[in-house]
């Protein structure tokens, strides 16, 4: 009997870990999940909850609606829920929120609160502000929002450390955007530190464990890969410094996606060993779908390229505790 199947090539795959949801995002997408099952659909979202599509989409599919500003907000809804996105949000938000007589829930990552508090601790230290981040993403928004206009300064590369020229070089603090690069920001803190030594550090690390850990796992796997995919949207920055790293620590070619149907089978040319992750907003369900794609074309082996465990959890806000959250709840995205 003639065999008709074709011999796959064989493929290695080298899944990161810890990849995929952070405890932040996690987080973020329970309060909306439980407000809409306390409250009932709509439950309006300012901003993306995280900045990935398909976790919008399926939130629609479940009555929230997502809105970039609250005057959006139909006078007929304004007693539902409308939740802030993980990202956090200047100040002014909440202020316009209880001058509309909303009912907010905020869903900024503890971790970015923490980016808030150490930059108001600067600024009542008597320190201008030097906040290291990617200018027009909703978290620098957010956090410049927190201080009064003129007391911080945006720096996103060496090249702006190098030419910043603050009126008082003597009394600076740092902050950072906490998705970016581990081994970026670090060239940008020491050009600054190297101009400015009473640059005061923040009172703990700012770039979080969730970002540091992902890049350290895409590190530890890449060398050797002749294809690295990042799982994640072009519009999220933990996502894209993914790519990048990969490429720093030896993958051949590195390409962010955010579905299996994304994937130019064609242009990928001859691979033996991929390298998978995934960014803190890219959810595990995509992960196994991109897996299952490649399993479809390559005789496949599967090896954890594991960089640590994380075992974080943030609690929900106090509004919600009492709702129950079951696994059916979350499998759209956790499998």
């Amino acid at each position: 009997m003639t065999n008709t199947n074709p011999i796959r090539p064989k493929l290695t795959i080298r899944l990161c870990g810890p990849r995929g949801f952070c405890a932040g995002v996690d987080r973020a997408i329970q309060i909306v999940v439980l407000a809409l099952k306390g409250y009932g659909a709509p439950v309006y979202v300012r901003h993306e909850i995280v900045h990935n599509r398909y976790v919008v989409e399926g939130l629609e599919a479940k009555g929230a609606i997502f809105v970039e500003e609250l005057d959006e907000i139909p006078e007929e809804h304004r007693e539902q829920p409308v939740v802030f996105s993980a990202h956090g949000v200047p100040k002014s938000v909440p202020a316009d929120a209880m001058a509309r007589n909303l009912f907010y829930l905020d869903a900024t990552c503890p971790l970015v609160s923490k980016v808030h508090k150490q930059a108001m601790r600067h600024q009542r230290l008597g320190r201008h502000v030097v906040l290291i981040g990617h200018a027009g993403h909703p978290e620098v928004i957010g956090t410049m929002g927190q201080l009064a206009e003129g007391t911080v300064s945006l720096i996103e590369t060496v090249e702006d450390a190098a030419a910043y020229a603050p009126a008082d070089p003597d009394n600076l603090g740092y902050v950072t955007q906490t998705t970016l690069s581990v081994d970026d920001t670090e060239g940008v803190i020491a050009k600054l530190k190297e101009r400015f030594p009473s640059l005061a550090d923040p009172a703990a690390d700012s770039i979080c464990y969730a970002t540091t850990n992902r890049q350290e796992a895409v590190k530890q796997a890449a060398p050797g890969c002749d294809l690295f995919l990042i799982v994640g949207a072009p519009n999220s920055s933990n996502s894209k410094r993914l790519v990048e790293v990969a490429l720093k620590a030896g993958a051949m070619q590195s390409l962010l996606v955010q579905r299996a149907s994304e994937i130019d089978w064609d242009a990928i040319g001859t691979i033996g060993t991929l390298g998978l992750s995934a960014g803190a907003s890219a959810p595990e369900v995509i992960v196994n779908e991109i897996i299952e794609a490649f399993k479809e074309r390559y005789d496949t082996t599967v090896e954890l390229a594991e960089f640590s465990v994380e075992n974080e959890h943030f609690l929900v806000n106090r509004e919600l505790r009492s709702i129950e959250l079951t696994h059916d709840d979350m499998a759209w995205v956790n499998g």
